[in-house]
């Protein structure tokens, strides 16, 4: 396959991967394409969004990952998905000490993750891919971005590594600082432990104020009494969670954070069990299973008062992670069904020619563009504030809810719309596409559901910190300063985000939860249509491609203006459109100004 190279500078053209037909007589995939010369999106975003010497620095390691992601990686995927872990619940002298098996794919893939590219530490520590610092957010997850086209469920081991770094760096004594962190900043998988969440219990999944887990004060530490629910990774090192102080009140306020580590300090197994796995929908080559608390010995990080304060930076954490996993899933839900459309010849023509299909391929672009411009903007926030920038933290505080929201309510309908391009060769597990329909939905339902991050959008982020109008202030002042912006778009993308905004505002004032979702939708849309606008015009100023123009008028016409559901479309813009963003070719500015002039 050839793929169309490209420099750090900016992307020579737009184009996907070349047309080589069908295969025997199917519809061609992506397996063997490099998932990051063929995404002209994602390399035309670093351009604006990663500082130029780090941009440089990475882009031979971002093309090597999308190498693996469309090879090697993908196929290892594929095989550890048909072959999950195995629990072991004593060993050969009948002693109770569980240890999950996996398979040697899955083994090969933590090696390529945790050892090769270093994606748990890299924003930990120096040196990670031979950068003299810690990675920053946007590159960071532009390597999540990379691997999660390829394999999904190892990436949850990897965040919790990532995310309870942070939290065992921040809340963690010297002795967690030297018995734990220590051994979690290598790449040396002989010597690496790795780190898990356990949150939910059965009583108590979003409502955590119902935790029933006791911490009790025994022989002068700390013993914990209970049982973990659904718990990812359960065979890891260390586990954070959260546990009720023997005596302290019931509801979020009485809850500690507590590091539980496998084996204790003395050498001896702790006491807890692993009880079973779960046989899950997806997600199948990473475990996931059951905890018997049995007094095991655990460590307070930090105010065991503030417990859920605490937690909840490491949950916001993973809702950004959760928001980039569904990029990229889209995104190659999205390459696998225009591979699919362009190969596949249906009544003596490609179906990726046909008018109605063009319709169906929109469908899955836009909400896919919408969550890659979503990934760049969080990240760059998450640095900012990273920097102490505190209109960047402010913003951060909206953005990971929205992200988490939206990107992944999208990902089930983008990949079931993949699937029904590819036909009924979607449905059959020889192609990715059903793996990519299971995996997606349980972004649905970690971190939080929809409700959960529709609710801390409109109860904390908007009405609590007033999130939304340092975010809107940001957006409006980027359309502002885009001098190559078509005056109609700005004053559309502007209006819109102005009334997004103040429906998000009273519908806080009024306290409505019941329009928690519409909100959170609304505020997602006008953000990555603004978001969208802004990267076209100043892409297509400097002579690179400016279709992302067109998306974002995609989506201020199909998200956020009123339609009359019973009125056939009219106009030529629609039509039009597609056919510029389903070319190779990249749109230059004056082209994309020409299109949005069109009714």
């Amino acid at each position: 396959m050839n793929i169309q190279s490209s420099n750090t500078s900016a992307p020579a053209a737009f184009g996907h991967m070349q047309r080589r037909g069908a295969i025997g007589n199917l519809a061609d995939d992506v397996r063997g394409a490099n998932f990051f010369e063929i995404d002209a999106s994602l390399r035309s975003l670093l351009t604006l969004y990663c500082p130029e010497e780090l941009r440089n620095h990475m882009w031979p390691h971002w093309r090597n990952l999308g190498e693996l992601a469309g090879g090697r990686l993908d196929e290892l995927a594929d095989i550890a998905d048909k072959h999950p872990p195995v629990l072991h619940p004593r060993d050969r002298f009948g002693r109770d000490q569980e240890w999950i098996e996996h398979h040697p794919a899955y083994r090969e893939m933590e090696e390529i993750a945790l050892g090769r590219f270093g994606l748990h530490a890299m924003s930990h520590m120096p040196g990670v891919l031979g950068w003299p610092d810690k990675v920053p957010p946007i590159a960071k997850y532009a390597f999540t971005y990379l691997f999660v086209q390829a394999e999904f469920g190892l990436m949850c081991p990897i965040s919790l590594s990532d995310t309870g770094l942070y939290m065992m760096r921040r809340y963690g004594d010297d002795f967690i600082q030297e018995t734990y962190v220590k051994r979690m900043l290598t790449q040396d998988l002989s010597t690496l432990i790795k780190a898990s969440q356990f949150m939910t219990e059965k009583p108590g999944g979003s409502d955590v104020g119902q935790v029933e887990t006791v911490a009790r004060r025994e022989d002068g530490g700390w013993r914990l009494y209970g049982e973990k629910w659904f718990c990812s990774n359960p065979h890891a090192d260390v586990a954070l969670l959260l546990a009720r102080p023997e005596g302290r009140e019931a509801g979020t306020k009485g809850l500690g954070l507590f590091l539980m580590p496998k084996i204790r300090p003395n050498g001896e197994r702790n006491s807890y069990r692993i009880v079973r796995l779960k046989d899950k929908l997806g997600t199948s080559s990473m475990a996931s299973g059951e905890i018997l608390i049995e007094g095991a010995e655990a460590f307070a990080l930090g105010d065991v008062n503030s417990g859920l304060k605490q937690m909840m930076e490491q949950v916001n954490l993973s809702r950004l992670s959760h928001g980039v996993r569904a990029a990229a899933m889209m995104r190659r839900c999205w390459n696998e069904a225009l591979a699919a459309a362009r190969s596949r010849i249906a009544f003596g023509r490609a179906v990726a020619d046909m008018p109605l299909a063009q319709r169906q391929l929109m469908k899955l672009l836009v909400p896919t563009e919408q969550a890659l411009s979503m990934y760049a903007y969080t990240a760059e926030a998450m640095g900012a504030a990273q920097a102490d920038d505190a209109e960047a933290a402010t913003r951060l505080r909206i953005l990971t809810g929205l992200f988490k929201f939206r990107a992944c309510r999208d990902n089930p309908t983008v990949a079931t719309g993949s699937m029904e391009i590819r036909g009924g060769n979607g449905y059959i597990e020889d192609f990715v596409n059903a793996r990519l329909i299971r995996d997606a939905q349980i972004g649905l339902l970690w971190e939080g559901t929809s409700n959960i991050n529709g609710l801390d959008v409109l109860n904390r982020a908007v009405a609590k910190v007033g999130a939304h109008r340092r975010l809107a202030d940001d957006l409006a002042a980027r359309l502002k300063a885009s001098n190559a912006l078509p005056p109609s778009l700005r004053e559309q993308a502007g209006d819109c985000l102005d009334r997004a905004t103040a429906m998000a505002e009273e519908v806080a004032h009024r306290g409505d939860e019941t329009q928690a979702r519409k909100v959170a939708s609304a505020l997602y849309h006008a953000t990555t249509a603004a978001l969208m606008a802004w990267e076209g015009a100043t892409l297509g100023g400097r002579g690179d491609d400016a279709r992302r123009m067109l998306l974002s008028r995609l989506v201020i016409e199909k998200r956020l203006l009123p339609e009359d559901p019973l009125a056939p479309e009219s106009g030529d813009f629609g039509q039009a459109a597609a056919a510029a963003l389903l070319d190779d070719a990249p749109v230059t500015l004056d082209r994309a100004v020409e299109l949005l002039a069109l009714p």
